[in-house]
């Protein structure tokens, strides 16, 4: 008996490009390899989408999807400190994003609508603590994509830690 593939939704391939932009990059976003990933044909790949560039495209649109989930996520009673660290955590395919934006317009406006949805809600959490210079928001952005190219947001903390002394003092 033949063996059936699997069916698979629009929502399937995303996540899977999704999982293969955090690793590879916008140019691993390819139907052939990603349906060998998924277990399935081409065919279905081309039944949610007109084209490979269509699909990178979906694929950068669900990414910004993910990332203003994470800035809009706020928990019932979550702590300033709690808020500025989730809103200045990147997401892990930001670096490559924002790499891509560089050579596509397109993927550029999506990375460019999130940075100002970031800064939005930094310039909110950071008024709420009586910061309401917006440009300690532009600082702890900048950081964020600064830390995330170079490979290492440890030292964010220190500068979230930094801010908040300023609104103690």
């Amino acid at each position: 008996m033949a063996e059936t593939k699997p069916r698979l939704g629009k929502a399937d391939w995303l996540d899977a490009g999704l999982a293969v932009l955090e690793t590879s990059g916008p140019e691993a976003l390819a139907a052939e390899p990603l349906a060998r990933t998924l277990g399935t044909t081409k065919g279905s790949f081309y039944w949610h989408f007109k084209d490979v560039p269509a699909f990178r495209l979906a694929v950068a649109a669900a990414w910004a999807e993910r990332a203003v989930a994470v800035l809009m996520e706020a928990p019932d009673r979550e702590s300033h400190t709690d808020a500025l660290l989730r809103l200045s955590r990147p997401d892990p395919a930001e670096a490559t994003m924002r790499g891509w934006g560089r050579q596509e317009p397109l993927v550029g406006e999506i990375v460019t609508a999130l940075d100002g949805a970031r800064r939005a809600a930094l310039v909110k959490t950071l008024g709420e603590l009586g910061l309401t210079n917006p440009e300690f928001a532009q600082i702890v952005h900048a950081a964020v994509i600064g830390m995330e190219t170079l490979g290492d947001t440890a030292p964010l903390s220190t500068l979230l830690a930094a801010i908040l002394a300023l609104q103690e003092a």
